[in-house]
């Protein structure tokens, strides 16, 4: 009888991309999947790091697992932990999760073997692994590593199997998708985190040091337009991607490809100038507006969604007023809003104080939630 495995995802489209590989390799060694993880040989859980409570809620079903086998006295499956929670390391996880018996490094899920995928008309595709967007308050850099461009002909190889297969929608994957193919190595924080424990916000460089600027057509465009050749597909997603980086042939690239969405997720996290450099996003308010500005120049049709921090450490009322002004200038149609809470090796948690009150963390939450949310419930676009 073949062995079975089952795989709980937490997190983003990424995790539900990386679980769908995993799948993947454990058919190609003649697994099959079980109904449930109470019935599984193997179980993978794919964890999340973004915030707190993801950490939480991963660490809540071990435990409800561990009960249910001890309450039961049946055999407990092998457990594998995955995902972003891995940037503890794993002498903290096997402490803090002693049920796990094994740690699989989210970086060592390849592409050796086909994605299981359950939906045959949409396909998740991801084009690069890992981040070199050194946000302060981000653990993606440490759990996912540095950043990694995909290779073209394997993407446009994957594409084309999709199509043959029916897929006539893509939506395609990276923490910072728009730099696909632009990246650098991202010494510079590197040597100073390694370097340099104790530094300030003035220390660190830029994002943009981080990414070669395209001398042509930058390469993510190129890549829209190889993708949208294939007569069979139909709609073009992507996500996600970081406003410094853009391009005005990319804006352009939106306006004239009908095939590409007219809903793109453009992140802010804030509307105030002195938090986004607290932050070390990369740009300003008025360069956010002005990209918002194109968009809907290029085309009137185009809707935007975002993700917003609120109670990030220093927040004024006044800074998160801005963050208010703005929501009502651009009126994103979905808006991610999120508590800050402090990864543990970010910049953020080594030089800023969790000053804000968690009261007052979730008064600008349900103000932003129902600003962007609610307000918008009847003309919200679909997001897969």
């Amino acid at each position: 009888m073949a062995k079975t495995y089952f795989i709980h995802t937490f997190g983003c489209q990424s995790n539900k991309s990386d679980s769908e590989r995993i799948a993947g390799d454990y058919e190609a060694r003649g697994y099959t999947e079980a109904e449930s993880w109470r019935t599984c040989d193997e179980l993978v859980v794919n964890t999340c790091a973004v915030r707190q409570r993801a950490e939480d809620r991963a660490r809540g079903f071990m435990h409800n697992v561990v009960v249910h086998f001890n309450e039961t006295g049946k055999k407990r499956p092998k457990i594998i932990l995955t995902g972003c929670m891995t940037h503890h390391g794993n002498e903290k996880l096997y402490e803090m999760m002693p049920a796990v018996d094994e740690i699989l490094p989210i970086n060592e899920v390849g592409f050796n073997t086909a994605a299981v995928r359950k939906d045959v008309k949409h396909a998740w595709v991801p084009i690069s692994t890992g981040c070199n967007s050194f946000c302060t308050f981000c653990i993606v850099p440490y759990s996912r590593g540095r950043e990694k461009s995909r290779d073209l002909d394997s993407i446009l190889a994957e594409v084309e199997r999709l199509v043959a297969g029916g897929t006539e929608e893509i939506t395609l994957l990276g923490m910072n998708v728009n730099s696909w193919g632009l990246e650098k190595l991202g010494i510079g924080f590197r040597k100073l985190m390694h370097e340099k424990p104790s530094y300030n916000r003035e220390d660190l460089p830029d994002n943009q040091s981080q990414y070669l600027q395209p001398k042509k057509t930058p390469p993510f465009v190129q890549l829209l337009r190889a993708i949208s050749a294939f007569d069979q597909i139909k709609m073009i997603r992507f996500m996600t991607s970081n406003p410094w980086d853009f391009h005005d042939e990319l804006v352009d690239e939106i306006s004239t490809n009908k095939k590409i969405d007219r809903y793109v997720h453009l992140p802010v996290q804030s509307g105030s100038n002195d938090v986004l450099y607290r932050m070390n996003r990369g740009y300003t308010r008025e360069t956010y507006l002005k990209l918002v500005e194109k968009l809907h120049k290029g085309d009137p049709e185009i809707v935007l969604g975002t993700d917003i921090i609120v109670g990030f450490p220093g927040e004024t009322d006044e800074e998160f007023q801005e963050t208010v002004e703005l929501a009502k200038a651009v009126r994103w149609q979905v808006g991610f809003v999120a508590m800050y809470s402090p990864r543990p090796g970010t910049a953020s948690w080594r030089i800023y104080p969790d000053d804000i009150p968690h009261k007052v963390k979730k008064e600008r939450w349900e103000i932003l939630d129902e600003l962007i949310n609610k307000r918008n419930l009847s003309t919200r676009p679909i997001v897969v």
